[in-house]
């Protein structure tokens, strides 16, 4: 159920599926805000990190001065939601000690666990609090190989953990937005629903 008012939430806009999540945003009855700069940050009350290449998302949120804004804001509770790339984002390790990019999330990550782009599937999930039967795409995905304590599993595939959720941390290895799905987003929602409300 959408409330009366409107969030504004970001999708980061340097690369990867960024018209796809914004669609999901506006047809959840939100505001879209396309973020590339700092200030843009200023205007919403939660960001989406698309799927897409991870070193050269990060390598722009760098050019863009994003990343150390991006860092302190989510440190104080503001709401992220990653996918595929952006859970290598989030990422406090990656396998193979690869640097990792934000390092906000107690995960470690392997980047490449489920093959090339044509090795690319879809399969249903159950998404704990979410779904049941959730319609999952998978391109290059990678998934969680370690996680800490504070970190809750949301979704197992053959034994890899690809969704997870760690207080104001949202992440997927697959590709919600590239599906009909809304679910997993009117979760992201309410997690910066719920963050906007503790501020007023």
């Amino acid at each position: 159920m959408v409330s009366e008012k409107r969030l504004n939430i970001g999708v980061l806009n340097v690369q990867g599926a960024v018209s796809e999540h914004a669609e999901f945003v506006r047809s959840l009855g939100d505001n879209v805000v396309l973020v590339k700069h700092p200030e843009d940050l200023d205007q919403i009350d939660g960001l989406i990190i698309p799927g897409g290449e991870s070193t050269t998302i990060g390598k722009l949120m760098d050019k863009y001065q994003l990343s150390e804004t991006v860092r302190e804001k989510a440190n104080k509770g503001f709401p992220l939601f990653g996918t595929c790339a952006g859970l290598i984002l989030l990422a406090d390790e990656i396998e193979g000690n690869e640097k990792a990019h934000l390092q906000l999330m107690n995960i470690t990550v392997n980047r490449n666990s489920f093959g090339r782009q044509r090795e690319s599937f879809e399969t249903l999930l159950a998404v704990n609090g979410v779904a049941e039967d959730f319609p999952a795409v998978f391109i290059r995905a990678p998934h969680i190989v370690e996680f800490a304590a504070d970190v809750n599993v949301l979704s197992e595939y053959e034994g890899r953990v690809v969704a997870a959720q760690q207080g104001n941390l949202l992440v997927t290895a697959f590709h919600p937005e590239l599906t009909e799905d809304m679910r997993i987003h009117r979760h992201f929602r309410q997690i910066v629903d719920n963050y906007k409300k503790a501020q007023q």
